[in-house]
């Protein structure tokens, strides 16, 4: 399963503006990078695998403590980059005719609380309507005005603040993989969500072998540790990119995806390092645009196109994580995020 029902084009945004493409001409200034090599995908997916395993064995095997912390550590950071390759592969941006890919990323999904129909149906839906008002939390987290936020009851207000806790990312955990992706899905339809089932027993019998294999500290260094590290990075940079603090948002009537793309999604700057660990997601604005681009493709892009070079950015900066929660409605009279207090009501 693949998400091949986005469609990124723009057919309601102009074609150009002042000569700088936008819509459906920058979109087709992407297509060329949309090509990937199959060698060049599985030696990126294999080595990201093949590596996080050795880490997570070796956080499981090594005799002291401190080193299985740094092997766990790695081994959560090397989650996160095996994750945006399954990310990948299900928008078809990579290895998208491979029966071996197909079932690594399914194994991958079930193993990791990812899997693949609810994820899908979530995750389609969010790119289908990104920067767009909205109480639900369907494939992202609930985004509201500074009206709907004064016309809430105080049980509305307590839910919404509570969805966009910094607990929420830092327990993600149990909480959006574990809860909100497998377990919900399940108990709403379980006939159609038999994956998620899959995926629940999965996640059970690997920390059992763990376990039986090397006790609860082991489950902790392997599974525990590197599973909520993961978790909370890639929950807190999906979260981030489009929950800033200079975002926008388009009312519905003049909503496109190229305006979702580039001016409610983020490109989160960080150190060549934290890039490769994180897949390259810190490009999201290009990402939005054209889904099918590969990760590893994505830097080669921003470089090439002159529109990409100056979109609304984030960063890992204490001060930058405290904003992105902190400005947490949309002021449509203002045109910018604003913080509760700002809001009042």
């Amino acid at each position: 399963m693949r998400q091949d029902n986005v469609q990124v084009s723009d057919d309601n945004a102009p074609e150009h503006s002042e000569g700088i493409r936008v819509g459906r001409k920058l979109l087709e200034a992407t297509r060329p990078y949309v090509e990937q090599s199959a060698a060049t995908s599985w030696w990126r997916v294999a080595s990201t695998f093949v590596l996080m395993i050795i880490a997570l064995t070796a956080a499981g095997l090594v005799p002291w403590w401190p080193l299985r912390l740094m092997f766990s550590v790695l081994g959560g950071l090397l989650i996160v980059r095996a994750f945006i390759t399954f990310h990948d592969y299900l928008h078809g941006a990579i290895l998208k005719n491979s029966r071996v890919a197909y079932w690594l990323f399914h194994a991958f999904g079930a193993l990791m609380l990812t899997p693949t129909r609810s994820w899908l149906a979530s995750h389609n839906y969010h790119h289908g309507h990104v920067g767009q008002i909205s109480e639900a939390s369907v494939g992202a987290f609930p985004l509201i005005t500074t009206r709907m936020w004064r016309d809430s009851t105080r049980w509305q207000r307590f839910t919404y603040r509570a969805q966009r806790n910094p607990l929420v990312v830092l327990l993600s955990y149990p909480i959006v993989f574990g809860f909100n992706i497998t377990l919900l899905p399940f108990l709403r339809a379980p006939v159609k969500y038999l994956d998620s089932l899959a995926a629940m027993a999965s996640h059970a019998a690997l920390m059992t072998v763990v376990w039986v294999l090397g006790g609860f500290t082991t489950v902790f260094f392997v599974v525990l540790l590197p599973m909520t590290l993961a978790s909370a990075m890639g929950c807190y940079l999906f979260f981030a990119q489009h929950s800033f603090r200079r975002m926008q948002i388009a009312s519905p009537e003049a909503w496109t995806f190229y305006r979702g793309a580039m001016e409610s999604s983020s490109f989160m700057r960080m150190n060549k390092v934290m890039q490769w660990f994180t897949g390259n997601i810190g490009y999201h604005h290009i990402h939005h645009l054209n889904v099918r681009i590969p990760f590893y493709r994505l830097p080669e892009v921003m470089a090439a196109i002159p529109e990409l070079q100056s979109p609304a950015t984030t960063s890992l900066a204490p001060g930058e994580i405290a904003d992105c929660f902190r400005y947490a409605l949309w002021d449509e009279e203002k045109q910018r995020m604003v913080s509760y207090r700002e809001a009042g009501g």
